[in-house]
């Protein structure tokens, strides 16, 4: 255990350099000059735009050489200082807090409907292996998987704002502006778990030891909860947990359509205004979560594996 959390703090270390630098160098990479797109982002496109662009290279320290630009960067994350956006000047910490928030307010209303959707009728697919709970399962998953997230949320717009009412189209504040993003998401992200925990509950009940756990008497409640359940849900978590990293990351499509101001939307702004900070805050909040629902994960694995613990 005292290795494993370690290891995850080596790995936080490392996300921090490698995204530092990483970020630096694409940011710097892409065409066009970085003093004008921040000064379009300040001042909007009608300023002077020449005459700005030449006021901020000079207040952002552009016009020096790129390796110490690296370094005051690297040092200022060294110092766990995420610095201010260079278009709105606010703190990155003040940023991230309104849009990370955002972001993993939907993710858990995500994850929670997908769990209420997935894994039950993937417990009654793997139960009744080749019946018709499977093979009806088996379909609507490859329905809602085939169809791309931003198509499934205008149809849910469409049914549930439009015709029946019940929904705001879009919007950021409410658990009703949640809602229909939310269930975009967790559609697509039960129609993958049912599967998951389909293929696990069948592995699981087939096995010698749920036979023999029959066998002596155990009444099938226990059965299912100690034997079938526990063992199943090993696979499901860390597929769950996957997917979390997935939703934080990958909302994109879902933020711009439903008018979520999260971090994915952010991270697109901030890269096509070469913010050069706000790339670096929102690539490494992304990151270190990461690595923290992967310890997350691997603590809950543990704890669920029924196999005796090395001491």
């Amino acid at each position: 255990m005292s290795r494993m959390i370690l290891a995850r703090l080596l790995q936080a270390g490392l996300v921090v350099l490698v995204v530092g630098v990483l970020c630096f160098v694409l940011v710097r990479a892409l065409p066009g000059d970085p003093a004008m797109r921040i000064a379009a982002g300040r001042y909007g496109p009608d300023a002077n735009i020449t005459e700005a662009a030449e006021l901020v290279r000079r207040e952002l320290g552009l016009n020096q050489p790129v390796l110490v630009q690296l370094g005051a960067s690297l040092g200022q994350l060294a110092k766990l200082d995420l610095g201010r956006s260079l278009v709105t000047g606010l703190p990155i910490t003040k940023e991230l807090r309104i849009q990370l928030g955002a972001t993993l307010w939907l993710s858990g209303a995500t994850l929670v409907l997908s769990l209420v959707l997935g894994p039950p009728l993937g417990l009654f697919a793997g139960l009744s292996r080749g019946g018709w709970v499977d093979r009806a399962s088996l379909g609507g998953a490859i329905i809602l998987r085939s169809l791309p997230p931003f198509v499934l949320g205008l149809l849910l717009i469409l049914f549930f704002a439009m015709l029946l009412g019940l929904f705001p189209p879009a919007g950021y504040g409410t658990w009703r502006d949640l809602a229909l993003p939310a269930l975009t998401l967790a559609l697509s992200l039960a129609a993958v778990s049912s599967r998951v925990t389909r293929d696990a509950v069948s592995a699981v009940a087939r096995t010698p030891y749920i036979a023999f756990a029959r066998l002596k008497g155990l009444p099938e409640p226990v059965v299912m909860r100690r034997h079938i359940l526990r063992n199943a849900a090993i696979p499901v978590v860390s597929y769950l947990a996957l997917q979390a990293i997935y939703l934080i990351e990958g909302v994109v499509v879902v933020e711009t359509l439903f008018g979520i101001p999260g971090i994915g939307h952010a991270l697109v702004h901030a890269v096509i205004a070469r913010d050069v900070p706000m790339v670096q805050g929102t690539a490494l909040a992304m990151g270190l979560l990461f690595v923290v629902v992967a310890a997350g994960v691997d603590l809950t694995c543990h704890w669920l594996d029924p196999r005796p613990k090395r001491i």
